[in-house]
């Protein structure tokens, strides 16, 4: 068998809103010599039945809640897809914003519409001793920034899940279930696209467009270099050569 057939070279995502794209992540797999193939379920592209052929699985975020089938048709198809890659370990796999809540929501947990206190923008995150040997966050500081854009939120845990990071406004920021890991963050958003947010939107929640987006480019830089560190970890894991062993459920 050849070297490309043994390891795949595309990462597989899955686009669940126009607005919410891969952003940073296709710049960081093309420093790894890989590319995305990036379904764009919104637009009625059609959910794959599994990951064959692909490296990793990523969901994007979205605005709606991962139950919300009627306005969403493809999102019984994606949570499929979530479990059988979870469950059967068949890749590792990350879920953003919305890709988290449907990771929680698929396994057992509960995720509510505008709850609590809405996050915009650069905030700080804090690691939970879950995060010490995690293959994504061992040696990180306990303490980090993520650009956040969000009103729902995940509310209770998965049995099953380890929980690895909280901000002060929302307790569930990241969580693993085998190797699936969900967050609640945007780590591929960058300054740039901060700058295009409704000014309007922002306002509306309580945030000041201007500071929010001096914010975004003063840790510009600095966000760049921790989530391309951390997402550079996740893609080690999708090219490993050892057998998909690593974590069982619930670990």
């Amino acid at each position: 068998m050849s070297e490309a057939a043994t390891h795949p070279t595309t990462v597989l995502m899955i686009e669940n809103d126009p607005g919410s794209g891969p952003g940073r992540l296709l710049d960081w797999l093309e420093e790894r010599s890989l590319s995305a193939v990036v379904v764009r379920a919104w637009d009625g592209e059609p959910i794959p039945a599994s990951t064959d052929g692909h490296a990793a699985l990523i969901l994007l975020g979205g605005g709606m809640l991962p139950d919300a089938d009627d306005a969403s048709p493809w999102l019984p198809a994606e949570r499929e897809l979530l479990r059988s890659t979870t469950e059967q370990d068949r890749v590792p796999v990350l879920g953003i914003c919305l890709g988290a809540q449907l990771l929680a929501h698929t396994f057992g947990g509960e995720v509510l519409g505008k709850y609590g206190l809405p996050e915009k923008g650069v905030t700080e995150l804090t690691l939970l001793p879950g995060a010490e040997d995690d293959p994504l966050l061992a040696g990180l500081r306990a303490k980090v920034r993520a650009i956040e854009s969000h009103q729902d939120q995940i509310t209770q845990l998965p049995t099953d899940a380890v929980l690895l990071m909280s901000s002060e406004r929302c307790p569930h920021q990241m969580l693993r279930i085998g190797r699936s890991w969900g967050v609640q963050f945007h780590p591929e958003v960058s300054a740039d696209r901060v700058r295009r947010w409704s000014v309007d939107t922002l306002r509306s929640l309580g945030f000041s467009p201007e500071d929010v987006i001096a914010e975004a480019e003063r840790y510009d830089a600095e966000l760049e270099r921790i989530w391309s560190g951390v997402f550079g970890r996740f893609l080690d894991l999708a090219g490993s050569r050892e057998p998909a062993a690593a974590l069982p459920l619930g670990a």
